[in-house]
């Protein structure tokens, strides 16, 4: 059974970084597509950004573009989310998903996400 676990999460002040991990087991890896979603509280699950299968394209959301970026070593089963940059409006429960394909588009609605991590935290002081 798939699962994937989030870690790196915690409290920081506005203007620091933090890197997320999001480790996956029971599938096979490198055939599926990564994604970040947060979610703040009273609002809904939003899109992050996502990485394609290879590593080789990614795709962020305005609102974080030149100061989050993903990687995923499929090696290590492992995607990565580097923040910088943050801000209180960053606030949030961060998830990792993954959607099962072999092509290179890039996928912004959690309803096409197959599989879903249990979040980490992220908290931004101003």
């Amino acid at each position: 059974q798939a699962q994937l676990v989030e870690s790196g999460g915690g409290l920081v002040q506005a203007g620091a970084s933090l890197r997320l991990s999001c480790a996956a087991s029971g599938l096979i890896f490198s055939s599926y597509t990564m994604a970040w979603f947060r979610q703040a509280p009273g609002k809904e699950r939003e899109f992050v950004t996502s990485i394609n299968p290879r590593g080789s394209n990614t795709y962020s959301a305005d609102s974080v573009k030149g100061r989050f970026t993903t990687s995923r070593d499929n090696a290590k089963n492992t995607v990565y989310l580097q923040m910088n940059s943050l801000k209180p409006e960053d606030t949030a429960v961060y998830y990792c998903a993954a959607r099962f394909n072999f092509d290179d588009r890039y996928y912004t609605l959690s309803s096409q996400y197959n599989h879903w991590g249990q979040g980490t935290q992220v908290t931004v002081s101003s």
